[in-house]
């Protein structure tokens, strides 16, 4: 009889439970299968904070917003920027309408370089772009700046779509190869280094490091085997969510709408020695060099994208800095991962647990299609929004960049167990 009872509860019921802490933080360097190697970049494992670890920026505006891009910005960040939107910093102007010349915004753009430099410790030998055109268009920059002609050679490790899409842009513009595929496996997993079958004279190697549509997310980097020793990395959507040293990467670049900003705005991070070097036929806006020269203001920069991504870089900064961030992503990660994990089938995330995403997580209900829509629908009437899975996997993906608050993901997790209560 209890058990029937609980099972018929009445809808929503568990909502108002907090969720048990979870096990483990979700995917730690440790737990990836690697190869021994020399030389190689590593996330350090994180212990879990408290169950009340601040997450700034959390606020409930009557909807937790899970896109996988444009994705939730902090709330004090979004209050911030309407306090100065009208009049900033005493100008008479919005900095929507200044000059990208001017004063105001030298000093605005400046100080987010200057405090991303700090954030990722982004050494002096790399550069720091704020270009256009999304990630998409750096998959053609890429090889227009690395490589001397169409038939220099590069390798991609193609982990999901987003890496698929990077290699086949990339064939335009130089020779290159798929060093590892995980399409047979649907993208579910990420190889060991010695599978990565890497051409040694390979311009550069080529990885995204989180997959936002398959949910797999590097929690380690490969060593290039060329030459000149350049990994690239496309960083969408795990761009400031945890440490990384940047001293071992060529190029770095990330759209900004995941973690650090609205649509708009680009950042790449390039070595310094790889600029100038770029094919005659590199359009000007796509040649590394023409930006470097001219501090990212060549033309009329996405001002509002770039003054946004410095208060968040403030944020980032006054939380304590990227350590403390990806303990929080990681406490996160576990809850929803544990809560997937514990329901006997019911969710199911396809992703192999060493590399699962602490930024995406897609999961399907065993029950078929017919109920994630259910499952859906009923969240969204509860205030979560945008779980539907990408169009070219289904399901569910629920995005928890940096500035989702712990409480949604508490929220969420207890909606799935009161929906699988009463959905047996």
């Amino acid at each position: 009889m209890a058990a029937a009872a609980a099972a018929t509860s009445t809808a929503h019921s568990l909502l108002l439970q907090r969720p048990a802490a979870p096990r483990a933080p979700a995917a730690t360097a440790s737990s990836l299968r690697l190869p021994a190697r020399s030389a190689k970049i590593s996330c350090t494992a994180v212990a879990a904070p408290s169950a009340s670890s601040p997450v700034t920026g959390a606020g409930d505006r009557g909807v937790y917003n899970f896109a996988a891009g444009p994705a939730t910005l902090p709330l004090n960040v979004l209050k911030r920027a309407q306090a100065e939107l009208v009049d900033y910093h005493g100008s008479g102007m919005s900095i929507m309408e200044m000059s990208h010349r001017g004063k105001e915004f030298d000093a605005a753009i400046k100080k987010a370089e200057a405090d991303l430099r700090a954030l990722l410790a982004v050494p002096d030998t790399h550069a720091v772009l704020f270009l256009q055109g999304g990630a998409t268009t750096q998959f053609a920059a890429v090889p227009l700046n690395l490589c001397a002609g169409p038939s220099d050679p590069a390798d991609f490790v193609v982990s999901g779509s987003w890496s698929d899409k990077a290699f086949k842009e990339a064939k335009k513009f130089s020779a290159a190869s798929v060093a590892w595929s995980g399409k047979d496996g649907k993208y579910t997993a990420l190889p060991p280094f010695d599978d990565i079958k890497q051409n040694p004279e390979a311009r550069f190697l080529h990885i995204c490091s989180n997959e936002t549509i398959h949910g797999v997310e590097f929690k380690d980097y490969p060593e290039p085997r060329n030459k000149s020793g350049i990994l690239v990395a496309d960083m969408s959507s795990n761009f400031c969510s945890k440490p990384v040293d940047v001293s071992r990467f060529g190029v770095i670049y990330a759209g900004a709408q995941k973690n650090v900003g609205p649509s708009g705005v680009t950042i790449a991070i390039v070595r310094k020695d790889l600029i100038g070097n770029a094919q005659p036929i590199t359009p000007v806006m796509l040649d590394f060099k023409t930006h470097a020269d001219n501090a990212s203001l060549y033309n009329t920069p996405p001002c509002f994208a770039i003054y946004i991504c410095g208060l968040v870089f403030e944020d980032l900064l006054a939380q304590g800095g990227l350590a403390e961030v990806e303990k929080k992503n990681a406490y996160k990660a576990g809850i929803l991962y544990d809560t997937i994990d514990a329901s006997g089938g019911y969710y199911i995330c396809p992703v192999e647990k060493s590399v699962r995403s602490l930024m995406n997580v897609p999961f399907t209900l065993a029950k078929g299609p017919d109920f994630e829509k259910q499952f859906i629908a009923e969240a969204a009437k509860e205030g979560m929004v945008q779980l539907k899975g990408h169009r070219s996997v289904g399901g569910v993906r629920a995005s928890i960049y940096n500035a989702m608050p712990l409480a949604g993901v508490e929220k969420l997790v207890a909606f799935m167990k009161d929906f699988q209560a009463r959905n047996p």
